[in-house]
C-alpha cells in the first residue's frame, strides 16, 4: 500500500474509537515509557504537544519538567522544525497547523547533543521500526542532526503494522510503544 494511501487507513481506524478507548490506549503508552529505563535514565527529552488524533503525552511533559529534565517541544516553522525549551502550560501559543507550539526559550543546534531521549509521534509504525509521518518530512530531515538519541515512536495499537513501505530518506526509530 502507498504512503498516502495507508494514511486514509490510519485516519478512518482513528475514528472508529471513541475519545475514552483513545485516553486509554494513551495512558497505557505514557505508563510504559515512564516505567523504562530510557526515560527514567535521560536528562533532555524532545517530546511534542499533542493533535487530538496522536497520542496524549502531556503527562509526560509536566512530570519529565517536574523532575528535573530538560524537556524540548518542536516549533514549525515553513521548512524545519526548531526546538523551544518547554517552560509551563502558559508558554505554549497556537502555531503552524493550529498546534500549541511553545514560545520559550530557543534551544539552539549546537546543544542538540544534549538530548538523550526522543519520543516521536507518527502516522503508523512497523515491527522493523520504521515510522510514517504525515508527509511533511519535519521529523525525518531533523532527526538526521540527532543520531545519538533514543528515538522511541509512540502510537495507538492499531497504528502499529506488519510493514511499511520506506524510502532511503525516512529515519528508524529506536524502538516503539504503544
Amino acid at each position: 500500500m502507498e504512503k498516502n494511501e495507508l494514511r486514509k487507513k490510519i485516519r478512518l481506524l482513528k475514528k472508529q474509537y471513541s475519545f475514552n478507548q483513545l485516553n486509554e490506549f494513551s495512558r497505557i503508552a505514557v505508563l510504559k515509557v515512564l516505567n523504562s529505563k530510557d526515560w527514567k535514565n535521560s536528562k533532555c527529552v524532545l517530546l511534542y504537544y499533542p493533535l487530538p488524533d496522536e497520542i496524549d503525552v502531556r503527562e509526560l511533559i509536566i512530570k519529565g519538567k517536574l523532575s528535573g529534565k530538560m524537556i524540548l517541544l518542536p516549533k514549525v516553522t515553513k521548512e524545519d522544525m526548531v526546538l523551544k525549551v518547554y517552560e509551563d502550560e502558559n508558554s505554549l501559543k497556537k502555531g503552524a497547523f493550529n498546534i500549541l507550539e511553545p514560545s520559550g526559550e530557543d534551544f539552539f543546534e549546537e546543544d542538540y547533543y544534549k538530548i538523550d531521549l526522543a519520543i516521536i509521534p507518527g502516522m503508523a509504525f512497523d515491527k522493523n521500526f520504521n515510522r510514517l509521518g504525515r508527509g511533511k518530512g519535519y521529523y525525518d530531515k531533523f532527526l538526521k542532526k540527532i543520531p545519538h538519541a533514543k528515538k522511541i515512536g509512540i502510537c495507538f495499537p492499531f497504528q502499529f503494522l506488519e510493514a511499511l513501505p520506506m524510502e532511503s530518506h525516512d529515519e528508524k526509530m529506536s524502538d516503539v510503544v504503544f
